[in-house]
């Protein structure tokens, strides 16, 4: 019997792996769960979400926000 062991994500239907299995297709296995704490998902805050999209924009976006909208309509 061979053992390894990995760690998944629960995405409230299946487990998701977070690294590949080293197993053959048809492989029986036997699966103990143990909840591991504290989960490694940090929110991110709306800020951070904003600068990871790198958004490129002239640099008056917010002083003339009115102007461009009413130039996309």
């Amino acid at each position: 019997m061979n053992s390894q062991e990995i760690t998944a994500i629960f995405d409230g239907q299946s487990l998701k792996l977070e690294s590949p299995l080293n197993l053959e297709v048809g492989t029986r296995v036997k699966i103990t769960v143990e909840t591991l704490s504290p989960p490694k998902y940090t929110p991110k805050t709306f800020l951070q979400t904003a600068q990871s999209l790198k958004l490129q924009g002239a640099p008056d976006w917010s002083e003339n926000i009115d102007q461009y909208l009413a130039d996309h309509e």
